[in-house]
């Protein structure tokens, strides 16, 4: 297909996977990386077979504007992902969080406005919306900061909504709840659950359990992405990517023994608690808006499609190349 992608975090998580699907479906991808010394291109290094090579990479950092700028020059389309997203560390670095989500999606927008983009999809987090006041959450929800992580991404959002409202510029704010699958950092819960009992252990260390989630397999959030493409509908708008299933942390720990055949028992870490008032304790996303504007529902919603998720997850880190790239015994922030 003749139209370039630039996306943004490409060498993440759910960037990684953004990737190999729309190379596989013939889009021409320049895959924006974070730069550093050892050349690495993150999850990329470690793409499909399919996929390697058929690529362009561009090393930057989303928090130059120069480099941003130059990375997009001759793209049609913008997926922006990068940014940080792990809570704790927000708490003792929240300058860091400032600079890549608010900094970092300004130098996005900017560099769209100036060179004619056509598409931006904005990557907002389910988070925003803090402790659920209504379920299941819609894209009306009101917005809390509950964390300096999310109080960023609500500022990137505004940002990335008030260019659209100022400058006409095509933007969507494509809102991805709690997305898990391979290739998730260690920092999130399900990758937490499954390294440690894939490593043995049987007392699994938590923060806290009786928060609930809404969680969305990152093929699901990926088919969400690539519908938010759609240029002829959603401009401005914010739309919800999750799977309208709400189930909580204990609940998930349980499940995930069951894929895993075997009995565990779950220790509460301190270290690993939220602030009372910062815990997002209920998110259960709203997902008609992605439905009736881009005809997006995810293929593993449900309990049953839940399970599946995470028979697949499991399976992945199970491989023991997969597993050894993260450290089970220590507290990943």
């Amino acid at each position: 297909m003749s139209n370039k992608i630039l996306i943004t975090g490409a060498d993440g998580f759910i960037g990684s996977h953004l990737t190999e699907a729309l190379v596989r479906q013939g889009y021409n991808v320049r895959a924006f990386v974070l730069y550093n010394s050892f050349n690495s291109w993150g999850w990329l290094d470690h793409c499909a077979p399919d996929v390697k090579g058929k690529f362009e990479v561009f090393s930057g950092d989303i928090r130059d504007p120069h480099g941003v700028k130059e990375a997009m020059k001759g793209c049609d389309v913008v997926m922006h992902l990068a940014a940080l997203i792990a809570i704790p560390y927000s708490y003792h670095s929240p300058d860091t969080y400032v600079d890549t989500n608010i900094k970092g999606t300004l130098n996005v927008l900017q560099a769209a406005r100036e060179l004619g983009v056509k598409r931006i999809v904005h990557t907002s987090t389910s988070e925003v919306y803090g402790t659920a006041r209504f379920v299941p959450i819609t894209e009306e929800h009101p917005l809390q900061g509950q964390s300096p992580y999310s109080a960023t991404k609500i500022a990137a959002d505004q940002l990335a909504y008030s260019f659209y409202s100022s400058f006409g510029l095509p933007v969507i704010i494509a809102r991805p709840f709690n997305t898990y699958g391979p290739r998730q950092s260690a920092r999130a819960v399900i990758p937490t659950i499954i390294t440690q009992i894939a490593n043995g252990k049987r007392q699994i260390k938590l923060g806290a359990v009786s928060p609930t989630r809404d969680f969305n397999y990152v093929q699901d959030t990926v088919a969400g992405f690539i519908a938010a493409m759609n240029p002829d509908k959603g401009l401005g708008e914010v739309v919800n990517i999750g799977s309208n299933f709400e189930i909580s942390i204990g609940d998930t720990v349980q499940l995930i023994a069951e894929v895993m055949n075997t009995e565990i028992e779950i220790i509460t870490d301190e270290d690993r608690l939220r602030p009372g008032n910062s815990e997002v304790e209920r998110l259960w996303a709203d997902n008609s808006k992605a439905r009736q504007l881009f005809g997006w529902q995810p293929s593993y919603g449900g309990r049953d499609g839940f399970k599946r998720g995470l028979v697949e997850t499991a399976e992945w880190f199970m491989n023991p190349s997969n597993l050894a790239r993260y450290k089970s015994d220590i507290y990943n922030l």
